[in-house]
């Protein structure tokens, strides 16, 4: 069967990519030039970059141009212990998490729920973005019970890790209790906070984590792009 004239486009560009022809940041040649390269209509041109970008494999820059995105896919293990630089350090990718806001306000129902936290218990939510070599991976809400934890954002910045923070706390160690992953649409502020086509889905993640004993310590909800990791499940007998 012969093979739509956007299909080849993209299955060029993306062989291109995968050898290293082309490397991340790279300008791809406009939509005029690549339709006298292939010497098809634009319409096609448009049609295989869209799916490019789609597929988080370029990005498409007004007045700019079209690049090869620096988005190389991250893998997230989940487990007992699952920690965010543990992670994704060792796969040789600069990781930060920037804090974009802290608050303290009254737990919302499903926080307190799985805070085990009365009704008008106060919270604290940190409001954090991941990156990754720059780039938007993450974004998301953490919550924390006021009381036992009342200036955790402060002390998550100066100390640089979650885990560190816990100890500066009195928690030696904490485990993953809860986690739900599922994909969606994006949502335009979302796609704009990820800086990836419009057309990319999501993945949202709720955990609540927990110390050794049970008792939870945090609740969270993030949201990730889903051209941009990949989620493994840890398995243990234990």
């Amino acid at each position: 069967m012969k093979r739509e004239n956007w299909t080849i486009i993209r299955d060029e560009i993306s062989d291109d990519i995968r050898s290293g022809r082309l490397s991340s940041g790279d300008q791809l040649p406009t939509e005029t030039q690549l339709a006298d390269r292939f010497e098809i209509g634009r319409h096609s041109v448009r049609r295989a970059l869209e799916t490019l970008a789609r597929e988080g494999k370029i990005s498409i820059e007004q007045g700019r141009g079209t690049f090869v995105a620096d988005t190389p896919r991250l893998t997230y293990q989940i487990g007992k212990r699952t920690r965010l630089r543990r992670n994704l350090i060792p796969q040789g990718v600069d990781v930060r998490s920037v804090l974009i806001s802290a608050q303290r306000i009254v737990a919302p129902d499903h926080v307190a729920q799985a805070l085990l936290l009365t009704k008008g218990a106060h919270v604290t939510e940190s409001q954090r973005i991941t990156l990754a070599n720059d780039l938007p991976v993450a974004f998301g809400r953490v919550y924390h019970c006021a009381e036992r934890f009342p200036d955790f954002a402060e002390r998550r910045d100066v100390l640089g890790s979650t885990t560190e923070t816990y100890r500066s706390f009195g928690i030696e160690d904490y485990v993953r209790q809860h986690t739900s992953i599922y994909s969606r649409a994006a949502k335009a502020d979302e796609a704009r906070t990820l800086k990836q086509h419009p057309d990319v889905p999501v993945l949202v993640v709720a955990a609540v984590d927990a110390t050794p004993d049970g008792t939870p310590i945090s609740t969270s909800r993030v949201i990730w792009s889903a051209a941009r990791v990949t989620f493994t499940m840890e398995h243990s007998d234990g």
